[in-house]
């Protein structure tokens, strides 16, 4: 059997690989497994990057830095995902036409607000992290946002008739791929935020669920862009509970949140 970490990390990042030959499409549901290790390997990219940014620049031009960084690092695959969607679901009215529009590669209206607003959020959430001294964040942001996105392969059909790597990520996650990568994912989580990081990977299951549904309902089921929508909006939801959290002592959830994850 192909070892497929290979195919993760090539697909998730800029870190080259030597070439891996003919991939066929079970191979490439195979690296679904490796997900969460490659969101890892980028939360601890992400973490070093903050730690020496944040000793060299003011707090602000550390977050803008690190905000360029996630970008390069990921050649922004996910953003263009997510601004395909959002153009499709902005512009379509039914199902078949928001598809259509998706497959356009020009950039929407719609595209480039949900652009602007993700990108301006996670700034702002890195700076607020850079300020409260919780860099360890970073680390675990990227585990469960990878992880989520082999979740949902496991709960939606493929909306396009056609095939594509989305297809073959969809038809791919078995149960027993689901549960491998499920099972690294809570040992990562939790390695990068103790029962805190675990209680997070719970509610973006839960988040996960429901963007299931909604896109069942709104495009007949999930694409490659939706993949890369739904790592926007987990990366966005981590941080921005992190921060909540954190910011609000008072605020309790099993008991386990405000200084394993915030501290």
């Amino acid at each position: 059997m192909k070892f497929t970490f290979p195919l993760a990390l090539t697909f998730l990042t800029v870190f080259p690989w030597p070439p891996l030959g003919p991939v066929t499409s079970q191979d490439l549901a195979r690296s679904l497994f490796w997900f969460p290790w490659v969101g890892a390997l980028l939360g601890l990219a992400f973490g070093a990057a903050g730690f020496i940014l944040i000793r060299l620049v003011p707090s602000a031009a550390a977050a803008a830095l690190l905000l360029v960084f996630t970008v390069v690092i990921t050649r922004g695959l996910h953003l263009d995902g997510l601004a395909d969607t959002v153009d499709g679901l902005g512009g379509g009215s039914t199902p078949e036409a928001r598809l259509t529009i998706m497959k356009d590669s020009r950039l929407g209206a719609f595209g480039a607000m949900a652009l602007v607003l993700v990108l301006l959020l996670k700034f702002s959430f890195f700076l607020v992290l850079f300020d409260q001294g919780r860099e360890r964040t970073l680390v675990l942001f990227p585990i469960i946002s990878r992880w989520g996105m082999v979740f949902l392969a496991g709960l939606a059909p493929y909306a396009r008739p056609g095939g594509g790597l989305g297809r073959a990520m969809t038809e791919g996650a078995s149960p027993q791929l689901l549960a491998g990568s499920t099972i690294s994912a809570l040992l990562l989580s939790f390695l990068a935020g103790g029962y805190a990081g675990t209680a997070l990977l719970f509610l973006a299951a839960l988040v996960v669920a429901g963007l299931s549904h909604y896109f069942r309902r709104r495009l007949g089921g999930v694409t490659g862009d939706v993949y890369g929508a739904v790592n926007e909006l987990l990366e966005i939801f981590v941080l921005g509970i992190t921060i909540v959290l954190s910011s609000s002592p008072g605020i309790f959830l099993f008991g386990v949140f405000p200084d394993k994850i915030c501290s």
